[in-house]
This record gives structure tokens, C-alpha cells and sequence, in this order.
């Protein structure tokens, strides 16, 4: 047979793409999709609409012609202005010119900062439930994910002795996301602490994706870039998607050691080229016009939060309260049905959407995630819904 003959055999995409799973979030938003009359908790994207100031500094741009490319950097005014951010709210100094790049929101961050650092067969540590791009960015590059298993007992937090159980030769990266999706985790400066002696130990390159930061509700948030010693061995990843509600924007950026910046910007040169014009004249306008929209959501944000944790106690249903993000993991595993089966059954019998825990790692069983990044109105009508299906279940298994 010929060498041709040979190829043809094979599957005419790539082996390690093969095996990626698609999202479980899709896969179950687009069963959602073909039901009308649904009330979603499931899609993690802020009812609001982006800030007047911030829409204005992209139709401004537009109007004053800003169609062009940019440095592949991203523009060095807001590669500025988010160095003078960085240093105001998470006490990290970066230099605009050599350690910031301006990306296409913070999963490309994401990817970048995996394809830069891994060779094939790296190791990655992470911890679940976690995003679900994690496992499989780690793999698009060649790496092999290493999930860590959070529980509900420790409030979802990562431990460092599990970390350190993780641990092989080929470990080379601690990939962190706190605030958390799913589960609303944040990490005290303690925690922090703790994990950061680890990754100094263990000579661990830290990425830490905090696109929730701005987001916590019971305390400060604290990165772990900002820890002694930290900063030269962190990639930090922030974004606009989540505080400002600007996820249609798609911008975020990456801060780190101009080694490492550098090496991703020569992917995204190659890929992206830079991120689109008006989305980073947008984001200017998001970090000069301060912070009280963001505060302005936070405070929605945690009464819908407060009245969710509420919900569920009525329900008879635990839940870890969320310190930060907009998202609630309640445990719904006691009513004897599969995280899956109650997210489908729920959205049959009820016409509320939730993402069932699975779609986060395996360890996500017997937990479904409630997003409250919805109006408050149709919050309240699914927890009835929601209550109701929880209470006939419930007395189906007495």
C-alpha cells in the first residue's frame, strides 16, 4: 500500500484534539438552547450591559478611526494604564513597555501562558471542580493536566499538602482561578502563604487566573503574585470580562517576567496578532473612569448571592457560600439523582437551566452551578421553581 494509502487511514485531525472533550457547559447550554420559556442560572455572563463610559470610549475610537492594527503588545496607553492599575489594586508593579500584554480576553491569556512554558509531557497542576478550558488547554499544548481535588468541608480551598501530593519531576506549572468558578472559592492571604512555599520549593511556575477579582464579598482579595517572591515566578491574568460585564469586548492581559511575557507574545504574534482596536480603547475607558459600576454590580451581585444561600437553606440543600465570583455550588447529590440527571430533569419539569458539577471534573458529582449573574426577578422565580422539584424529590425518596 502506499504511503498515501497509509495516511488516508488516519483521522485527518489531530490525535491529542481527539481526545478533548467538548465543554460541558456548551454541551448543556445547547440543550438549553432548543427550550423557550427557560429561566437560566447556567451561562457565567453578567446580566448588565457593559458601562455607559466604556461603550462611549469605543464609539468615540470608532469615530475618530481607530480600525488598525496595534502593537502585538496591545496599546502601550493601556498597557499603562493597567500597569498603574495592577500596582493600585493588587500591589504588583509591572513595566508597561516589557512585561504586560494586552490579549483576546484571559482565555487567551490562558493559552498563551501553557504554550510558552510547557514542553511536551510538562505537567500542570490545577485544581477541581475547576473552568473547564484548564485540562484541555494544558493538552493543546502538549502538557498533562494534574487536577488537585477540592472538597466541600475545606469551603473548596486548595491545600498545599495536596499540591504537594501532586507533585513529579515533570511538574511545571501551579495554574490557580480565585475567586472560583464554579464554586465561588476565594483563598485567605494564609492560604496563600502556604501554597506560595510550595511553589518556591518545588521551583513551580505559578499562572494565577484572577478574572474575578474585583468580585469578592466577605474580604479583601489578595493575589499570590503580590506573596514575597512571587511576583518573579507568577503570570498574572486579569480581564475586563467579568468586573465591567464587557465579555462581548473579549480583552484581558497577562503581567509577568519579560522572559516569560516575551515568550508568549511570540505566540500571539503568530496567532492573533494583537487584540481588536476598539476593545482595548474600551478598556481604557474601564480603567480611567474608576470603579463604581464595578461596586455598583459587587453590591447586586452579593444580594443576590445572600438570597440564593437563603434559597437553598429552605430548600434543605448545602452550599459553601460563595466569597467571591457569581457563582453557588449547592450539594444536590442526597436527592438521589446524578448531578446530570437533576440538571435535566430540572430543566424538563421546571424550565430552570443549571450546570450539572460533572461538567467541572468528576469530583463536581452530586453538585449542580447556580449562576446569579441574572436579574434578581428571575432568580426568585427559579429558586420557587427549583424548590418545588427539590421537594418532590425529595419526598419521591423518603
Amino acid at each position: 500500500m502506499s504511503m498515501r494509502g497509509l495516511r488516508s487511514r488516519r483521522s485527518r485531525v489531530a490525535e491529542h484534539v481527539l481526545r478533548i472533550p467538548r465543554s460541558g457547559i456548551r454541551d448543556f447550554f445547547d440543550i438549553v438552547s432548543q427550550r423557550q420559556d427557560v429561566i437560566s442560572l447556567s451561562i457565567g455572563e453578567p446580566d448588565f450591559d457593559a458601562p455607559w463610559h466604556v461603550r462611549e470610549a469605543a464609539i468615540f475610537a470608532l469615530e475618530k478611526g481607530a480600525t488598525h492594527y496595534t502593537s502585538n503588545r496591545g496599546l502601550l496607553r493601556l498597557r499603562e494604564a493597567v500597569s498603574r492599575y495592577v500596582e493600585r489594586n493588587f500591589a504588583l508593579q509591572y513595566d508597561p513597555e516589557t512585561e504586560i500584554l494586552v490579549t483576546v480576553g484571559v482565555s487567551e491569556a490562558v493559552d498563551l501562558a501553557l504554550r510558552a512554558i510547557l514542553s511536551p509531557g510538562d505537567e500542570v497542576i490545577y485544581h477541581e471542580p475547576a473552568y473547564v478550558s484548564y485540562a484541555p488547554l494544558t493538552a493543546i499544548a502538549h502538557g498533562r493536566p494534574r487536577p488537585v481535588v477540592t472538597r466541600m468541608e475545606d469551603e473548596f480551598r486548595l491545600r498545599p499538602e495536596a499540591i504537594r501530593r501532586q507533585l513529579s519531576e515533570r511538574t511545571q506549572a501551579l495554574l490557580l482561578n480565585f475567586p472560583n468558578n464554579p464554586t465561588g472559592a476565594e483563598l485567605s492571604a494564609d492560604d496563600l502563604r502556604g501554597i506560595a512555599r510550595v511553589a518556591e520549593e518545588e521551583d513551580l511556575i505559578i499562572i494565577t487566573d484572577e478574572i474575578y477579582a474585583e468580585l469578592t464579598y466577605d474580604q479583601a482579595h489578595t493575589t499570590i503574585a503580590s506573596l514575597p517572591g512571587m511576583k518573579q515566578r507568577a503570570i498574572f491574568l486579569h480581564g475586563f470580562s467579568k468586573g465591567w460585564a464587557m465579555t462581548g469586548f473579549r480583552i484581558g492581559y497577562a503581567c509577568g517576567p519579560a522572559e516569560l511575557i516575551e515568550a508568549m507574545m511570540k505566540i500571539h504574534q503568530y496567532s492573533m496578532l494583537c487584540a481588536p482596536v476598539l476593545a482595548q480603547e474600551a478598556a481604557i475607558g474601564a480603567l480611567l473612569d474608576g470603579l463604581d459600576d464595578v461596586e455598583q454590580m459587587r453590591n447586586e451581585y452579593r444580594r443576590r448571592r445572600n438570597f440564593l444561600l437563603r434559597s437553598f437553606a429552605q430548600m434543605g440543600l448545602r452550599c459553601v457560600v460563595p466569597r467571591g465570583a457569581f457563582y453557588s455550588f449547592p450539594y444536590v447529590g442526597e436527592l438521589g439523582l446524578s448531578s446530570r440527571d437533576f440538571a435535566l430533569r430540572l430543566l424538563e419539569e421546571e424550565s430552570v437551566a443549571v450546570v450539572p458539577g460533572t461538567a467541572f471534573g468528576t469530583c463536581g458529582e452530586g453538585f449542580v452551578r447556580c449562576a446569579f449573574a441574572t436579574a434578581m426577578e428571575e432568580i426568585e422565580e427559579a429558586t420557587e421553581r427549583m424548590g418545588a422539584f427539590v421537594a418532590r424529590y425529595r419526598k419521591a425518596g423518603a
